[in-house]
């Protein structure tokens, strides 16, 4: 006879539990202690079981007898109810589990050997900042293009529409390491295509050969008053012409003055190789005049902070001395580079797989990337030389200087 929600409810407990059947294996369980369970006997390969239905009155009459009707068609098909339930129940867990966070960090781990510490340090900063706050919690399956979306609109709000753009391609990645151990299904951020606001490029602002005796004559006479460490920085981006990041975190065990070369280490290197980078004489003036300020200091850092004596110099500090010396409006940092290749290219004649090698740009012809890195590097190091004597020559009608250092 079936059970009436009357007495379910009006069921009371005895010393033993107690079992009040509703037919088709489904009965409820009473307790001694009055609780109210309920429950679902099926037998399935020839051997009894039983079901948790859950516990009344949270789970009523009906909603347990429709829950056995669905375990019961299961069985028909010969699947275990209690298995399937299981499965689900860790399926939830791993969903749970499988925030986007955490998908995000482990892909980090997997991926940041193989990038360079500035870019390592970028992606997680770009991740920390644009994404963990927002849907770092969410289940990596459950988040869809809007929930994404939203992310990049806050960035752009801050009218960062490049940094938009590279969270965007960041977030692909991890949803897509995601798709490739089963964390979830689809990528989210690759059908965002045209939804961002488009980004008007321009070119790191660099000098023109012609800028070269003004500005040099302007970094002499420091009427700025930048500090010499800070100085000696734009000097060696000048006759280097690496990127700034290069600069500001080279680090004396880098440095041969022997061999006159510093050899900056792949993890430091944009190409994840490493890179030789030949010394002129006046760049080795430059270094040995930073080296007996920072032998007083006790630190490996070629350029430290001027405020925490730990840390490399700061990102923006020659962009603002060059801006400080009045031609911020001319060039940047990063500016160096496109003046020396341009420069060297039409003035001193070097051929651009050379120039390209020393910049440590991949080299556009096969060829170039098959030279092992000696066999250009006598080139490069009269080049660098040349290069430093253009740059004097050019700034003091034609008589080679040194740069006038404190």
């Amino acid at each position: 006879m079936k059970l009436t929600d009357t007495q379910c409810k009006n069921a009371k407990p005895e010393t033993k539990a107690k079992k009040l059947s509703d037919g088709k294996g489904l009965y409820l369980e009473v307790t001694p202690s009055g609780a109210k369970y309920w429950r679902l006997k099926y037998r399935i390969n020839g051997k009894e079981k039983r079901l948790a239905l859950g516990v009344y009155p949270e789970v009523s009459l009906k909603q347990a007898r429709i829950a056995t009707d669905k375990a019961r068609e299961l069985i028909t098909q010969n699947i275990d109810p209690s298995r399937e339930k299981q499965i689900k129940k860790e399926s939830a867990k791993q969903k749970a589990d499988n925030t986007f966070k955490s998908v995000a960090l482990e892909w980090y781990q997997v991926k940041k050997d193989t990038w360079s510490e500035g870019y390592a340090n970028k992606v997680i900063r770009c991740l920390e900042r644009n994404i963990f706050p927002y849907i770092g919690n969410h289940p990596i399956e459950d988040i869809t293009p809007p929930d994404v979306l939203k992310c990049l609109r806050k960035v752009e709000e801050r009218k960062a529409y490049d940094i938009a753009k590279k969270t965007k391609q960041i977030s692909a990645m991890v949803f897509r390491y995601g798709i490739q151990t089963g964390k979830c299904k689809w990528n989210a951020a690759e059908n965002l295509q045209g939804a961002l606001k488009p980004i008007n490029r321009q070119h790191f602002k660099a000098f023109d050969v012609t800028d070269i005796p003004e500005f040099v004559a302007a970094l002499e006479r420091n009427e700025a008053r930048i500090y010499e460490r800070t100085r000696r920085a734009v000097w060696l981006s000048l006759y280097l012409f690496q990127r700034p990041v290069e600069i500001r975190t080279m680090q004396w065990s880098e440095i041969d003055f022997d061999t006159k070369e510093i050899c900056i280490p792949a993890s430091k290197m944009k190409m994840r190789r490493d890179h030789i980078v030949p010394l002129s004489d006046q760049a080795i003036e430059i270094l040995k005049a930073q080296k007996v300020e920072t032998d007083m200091i006790d630190t490996d850092w070629v350029f430290p902070s001027q405020v925490r004596l730990k840390n490399p110099m700061s990102d923006g500090t020659v962009n603002k001395a060059i801006q400080r010396l009045g031609f911020g409006h001319k060039s940047t940092a990063h500016g160096f580079r496109a003046l020396a290749r341009t420069t060297i290219r039409e003035k001193l004649g070097y051929d651009s797989e050379v120039i390209e090698k020393q910049i440590a740009h991949k080299t556009r012809n096969p060829l170039g990337e098959a030279y092992d890195r000696t066999q250009f590097l006598d080139v490069r190091k009269k080049m660098m030389q040349d290069w430093a004597n253009f740059v004097d020559a050019t700034s003091s009608a034609n008589t080679v200087i040194r740069a006038r250092l404190k």
